[in-house]
């Protein structure tokens, strides 16, 4: 699907930690993002991290918005009406197919996998339900990056954590205390995420700049 509607996305160069090469060289496809505690910047450093791949690898790179947040990337791209990864998830009868989901947002260099319009009620996420469309994904991409939310902020965030190749966690430096991101990682740990690295937030601002710039 096309979403070439939507406002251009200008991806600046990232003031975070560059984890790309270890992305490369790890040889890692299905990446995870989440922080210790919301407003962190996890859609920041994950639209950084995508495009990065984009440019730096041969395959095509998907970018999942799997967070719950009422800000969450669906909602900056206005594409809440566009059925996504809750639908793939939780839809009952016959699910929707991917290609009538993903959609190609103009200026982006990477697809986007929309949260999706699936009212979930009281409907889990499990590892059975997550994990035959992780491995889809992953026939499809060379890279998919998940946008999720904070590991204490919604139970998804340890389900996704454990599924997937690595976790990236980022923190927020003016307000992240020490002791709540070291809780955060341990936790992962203990849930048997495998953590590849951590992005260290120094903006003042956690927006995509194409947003920022129009409010």
């Amino acid at each position: 699907m096309d979403g070439s509607s939507n406002k251009a996305l200008s991806i600046a160069n990232p003031s975070e930690s560059n984890l790309t090469s270890t992305v490369l060289d790890q040889d890692l496809r299905i990446l995870f993002l989440t922080a210790a505690n919301p407003g962190a910047g996890t859609t920041t450093s994950a639209l950084v991290l995508a495009s990065q791949l984009a440019q730096m690898s041969s395959g095509q790179v998907l970018l999942v918005d799997a967070s719950q947040s009422a800000t969450n990337l669906t909602a900056q791209l206005n594409l809440q009406k566009e059925r996504g990864f809750r639908d793939l998830l939780f839809s009952t009868g016959t699910p929707p197919l991917l290609q009538d989901c993903v959609m190609q947002v103009s200026s982006l260099p990477f697809d986007v996998l929309p949260n999706g319009r699936h009212v979930r009620g009281n409907e889990h996420l499990t590892a059975e339900r997550l994990s035959p469309l992780l491995d889809q994904l992953g026939s499809r991409y060379r890279f998919v990056v998940i946008d999720g939310d904070a590991v204490y902020s919604a139970a998804d965030t340890l389900v996704i954590s454990t599924q997937v190749d690595g976790v990236i966690i980022v923190v927020r430096s003016e307000d992240t205390r020490w002791e709540v991101a070291q809780a955060a990682v341990q936790r992962l740990t203990q849930a048997g995420a495998k953590l590849v690295g951590s992005v260290f937030n120094r903006r003042k601002y956690y927006m995509p700049k194409w947003l920022y710039k129009n409010l």
